[in-house]
């Protein structure tokens, strides 16, 4: 929804000559989103179970994905949309693997990268939830963390 939205503010400013209130819009837009994914996924990473009403399908899979957290990378695209987060499923992929594009946007801070989310996954996981831009993470990546590789998919 972020990219549709996007796209029809681009358009809509390119329509009216007005360019700023859009781009502002969006950007406030954007930076909230990663505040908001920060909010939820600290919540649901610390408190209830799978027997929370309503949330504890998410509950249980967010604090599963501390103990394999490549399984991410195995979703289809459109389920990592509507239940959790692409963006967030980009920071568990092999750089490699990834469309150049999002290493770019990764690379550039657009997107949370792989090793600023990469310190979420380390004991006691209790920093750098924002799963979109990573904008409101405080810990700094620590050059330990390795993506995922063939190595840790068949220890599943």
């Amino acid at each position: 929804w972020l990219v549709v939205s996007l796209a029809k503010s681009i358009t809509g400013a390119v329509g009216s000559h007005l360019w700023l209130e859009p781009a502002l819009a969006g950007n406030v837009g954007y930076v909230l989103t990663d505040l908001g994914s920060g909010v939820y996924h600290w919540a649901i990473d610390n408190y209830g179970d799978e027997s929370t009403p309503q949330v504890g399908a998410q509950i249980e899979a967010f604090q599963g994905h501390h103990k394999w957290p490549w399984t991410i990378t195995k979703r289809q695209f459109a389920n990592n949309l509507h239940a959790l987060q692409q963006f967030h499923a980009w920071a568990h992929g092999t750089k490699s693997k990834l469309p150049p594009l999002v290493v770019s946007l990764q690379d550039m801070g657009v997107l949370v990268s792989r090793k600023q989310h990469g310190e979420h996954h380390r004991a006691p996981y209790n920093n750098n939830y924002c799963i979109v831009s990573g904008a409101w993470n405080k810990s700094e990546p620590n050059s330990e963390w390795t993506e995922e590789t063939d190595i840790n998919i068949s220890q599943a």
